[in-house]
């Protein structure tokens, strides 16, 4: 699974990948609802995100926001606009995720999700996930949670081996992952630090996860589908991943171009992509590529 990533995972980025590695199931950003509405609870760009997906890659909707009403509207809102599957993200360690009940933060009161979770499946017809972490500031915490999950009939969890204080800090315990796959008889896609197709094997070995979501190892090299499938090089030579990361920025340069405006923004986004890539090989690229100070500047730093 390609993962929901605020910024990341937009429209242009899951059409490329869609046309070269066609992952198994790709999530939208995740899409925050507005409690206040008394309508409509996404906005209209989310709304048009979730009409645009159709065909063999149906969208995939991650839902972030509080209260069982306003969680449940959104829910049936976008099942409406064509949904496919509703993703409850309960991960997100960053900014207000971690001022209110939302995200990482909902982990923060755990007695209030019984009055959610249920619910939200419920309205949810088609099927229903979660991605968390594994517990706000204590990492087993995610075991007392999997009976409530059980219950409420939820299809499958994604689990980040993290706790949301954590944020991205050292590394993903997968004996963590380990653990809840033992503890459970939802199937479990492991989440957290696969940037390599060593580092897919090895968790899929370890844990006994029923598969894998890809996020900053899969934005910093689309390929990676490929190559944990055996289609690619595991091991490319420098010069073969400088051409391989040369070719994606440009096709995704061409993209960004029909959904966003002006040259400044275009080349925001492609950067916020370039901060993914940390491969030791792509070091001189890498610096060139974020010291770019127009967008020509940057396209002239890939066809080199």
């Amino acid at each position: 699974m390609l993962a929901p990533m605020q910024g990341l995972t937009n429209r242009a980025v899951r059409d490329y990948f869609i046309k070269t590695v066609q992952p198994d199931t790709l999530f939208t950003e995740f899409m925050q609802v507005n409690a206040a509405a008394e309508k409509r609870r996404l906005t209209p760009v989310d709304r048009r995100d979730i009409a645009s997906g159709s065909g063999e890659f149906p969208v995939v909707v991650q839902l972030v926001g509080h209260g069982r009403e306003p969680l449940v509207a959104a829910a049936i809102e976008a099942q409406e606009l064509g949904a496919r599957h509703i993703n409850l993200n309960m991960g997100c360690p960053y900014g207000r995720m971690t001022s209110g009940l939302t995200g990482g933060g909902m982990l923060k009161r755990p007695e209030l999700l019984p009055d959610i979770i249920g619910p939200l499946r419920d309205a949810v017809k088609c099927s229903f996930s979660i991605k968390i972490r594994a517990g706000y500031d204590d990492p087993q915490q995610i075991l007392s949670l999997l009976p409530l999950f059980e219950s409420a009939g939820v299809d499958f969890i994604a689990l980040h081996p993290r706790t949301v204080v954590q944020e991205y800090k050292g590394v993903a315990d997968h004996s963590v992952t380990a653990e809840v796959v033992r503890n459970c008889k939802m199937p479990i896609i492991a989440n957290g630090d696969i940037r390599t197709a060593e580092d897919a094997e090895r968790v899929l070995k370890e844990t006994g996860a029923t598969g894998l979501m890809l996020g900053r190892g899969a934005i910093a090299d689309p390929l990676l589908f490929a190559r944990i499938r055996g289609k690619a090089e595991k091991s490319p030579s420098v010069e073969t991943m400088v051409s391989e990361a040369s070719s994606y920025l440009l096709a995704i340069s061409e993209r960004y171009r029909e959904i966003f405006c002006g040259d400044m923004q275009v080349l925001g986004k492609l950067k916020a992509i370039v901060s993914q890539m940390d491969e030791d090989v792509l070091v001189r690229i890498i610096k060139e590529l974020k010291r770019a100070k127009s967008l020509a500047a940057f396209e002239a730093a890939l066809s080199r």
